[in-house]
C-alpha cells in the first residue's frame, strides 16, 4: 500500500510540475557547450531567464547573486529558476565579464555553438541552457521555489534525470540536423525533472506552497484539473473524484494552496489560456472553449481579471514584445 501511495505521488508530481514548466516557458530555448581551460569566469546577468548548467567535466564554482557559492562537479545539474544573476568561475574572486564582452554576441546568437576559453589550466565542460520566463500570469509554484536548485551526481544516481542528463550531453557532443529540436526537449525534461528530484527530497516544512503538489488530496486535485482544465468542475465533482467529502476536501485543498478549488481552477484556466494566445492564432472562441467557457465575452473578462489585459491586448503585445526582442538579438 506504501509504495502505491508514493507511486501516486509522483505521478501527481510529474504531472502538475510538467504542466507548470510549460506553461512558464516562452519562446525557443537558448543552450550551448562551454569548454572553458582555467583562468576564465561568465557573468550570467540578472534577467527573465530560467537557467540550467550541466557539468559535463571537471568541475567550477557557481556564485549567485546575494548567495553562498556552489562547488559544481563531474555530473552535477543546477537550475536557477527564476533568473537570478550569477558567476561561474574555475576559482571565485575572479573578475567575470559577461557573455557579450567575452565572444562579442548575446545568448540568442550564440545558441548550438561551442564557447571557448582557452586558458592554461585545467578543462572544465558544461553545458547551459536557458529560456525566457513568462512574467504573468506566475504561478504560485514557481514564486516559491529557491533561487538556486543543486543536484548533485550521487543524488540523481540511477534516476530519470541521471538519463536525461546522459541524453543531452549526447546529443550536444554528436550534434546533427534534429539537434535544436531534440535539445530543447531535452532542456524541458531537465527542468521537470530538477524540480520533482527537489521537492520529492523536501520535507513538507520547507516546501511552502509545492507541498500542495506532494499532498494526497490537494496533489490529486491538482492533476485532474491539469489533465482537464475544461472540464465543467465542481468542489463536489472535484471531492468524488479523489474520494473524500466536500467539506473536506475543500478544507484540504485551500489549507494547501491557498486557493480554494474555484479559485486555483480559475487561475490555472487562464494560465493555459495565456499560454495558447501566445503560442497559436486560434480564435479567442476556440480558446475560450478549451477553457471551459462557451461565452467568449465572459472568458475575456476572466482572462483580464486574472491576467491584468484583455485576450486580443495580450496577445498582440506579447506578439510585439517578441518581434522586437528579435529584433533587438539581430542587431546586438
Amino acid at each position: 500500500m506504501a509504495v502505491n501511495a508514493v507511486g501516486r505521488e509522483r505521478d501527481h508530481v510529474a504531472e502538475v510540475v510538467g504542466d507548470i514548466v510549460a506553461a512558464t516557458r516562452r519562446g525557443g530555448v537558448v543552450y550551448g557547450r562551454s569548454l572553458l581551460r582555467a583562468p576564465w569566469a561568465i557573468t550570467f546577468e540578472s534577467r527573465s531567464i530560467a537557467t540550467i548548467h550541466v557539468v559535463i567535466a571537471g568541475s567550477y564554482m557557481l556564485v549567485p547573486d546575494n548567495g553562498q557559492t556552489v562547488h559544481l562537479a563531474q555530473g552535477d545539474v543546477v537550475l536557477l529558476p527564476s533568473g537570478v544573476g550569477h558567476v561561474v568561475a574555475d576559482t571565485p574572486g575572479r573578475a567575470a565579464p559577461t557573455v557579450w564582452e567575452l565572444f562579442g554576441a548575446t545568448l540568442q546568437e550564440l545558441t548550438g555553438t561551442d564557447l571557448v576559453i582557452d586558458g592554461e589550466g585545467p578543462q572544465t565542460v558544461l553545458v547551459c541552457g536557458a529560456y525566457l520566463l513568462e512574467p504573468a500570469p506566475r504561478h504560485p509554484f514557481i514564486a516559491s521555489l529557491p533561487d538556486l536548485v543543486h543536484i548533485t551526481a550521487g543524488q540523481m544516481r540511477g534516476t530519470s534525470l541521471a538519463a536525461a542528463v546522459d541524453l543531452l550531453t549526447t546529443e550536444v557532443d554528436h550534434a546533427g540536423r534534429g539537434t535544436p529540436t531534440v535539445v530543447a526537449s531535452l532542456l524541458d525534461l531537465l527542468f521537470t525533472y530538477i524540480l520533482r528530484s527537489w521537492l520529492l527530497g523536501q520535507t513538507d516544512q520547507d516546501l511552502g506552497w509545492a507541498r500542495a503538489i506532494r499532498d494526497p488530496v490537494a496533489g490529486a486535485a491538482l492533476a485532474l484539473i491539469h489533465d482537464d482544465p475544461g472540464k465543467p468542475w465542481t468542489v463536489q465533482s472535484l471531492a468524488r473524484a479523489v474520494g473524500i467529502p466536500r467539506a473536506r476536501f475543500s478544507r484540504q485543498f485551500t489549507a494547501a494552496t491557498g486557493h480554494s478549488p474555484m479559485q486555483y481552477l480559475g487561475m490555472w484556466r487562464m494560465t493555459v489560456a495565456a499560454r495558447q494566445l501566445r503560442e497559436q492564432q486560434a480564435p479567442l472562441r476556440h480558446i475560450a472553449r478549451t477553457v471551459g467557457y462557451d461565452s467568449e465575452f465572459a472568458f475575456a473578462r476572466a482572462f483580464k481579471r486574472v491576467v491584468g489585459q484583455a485576450p486580443g491586448r495580450y496577445r498582440a503585445m506579447h506578439h510585439r514584445n517578441e518581434g522586437a526582442a528579435d529584433k533587438r538579438a539581430g542587431d546586438s
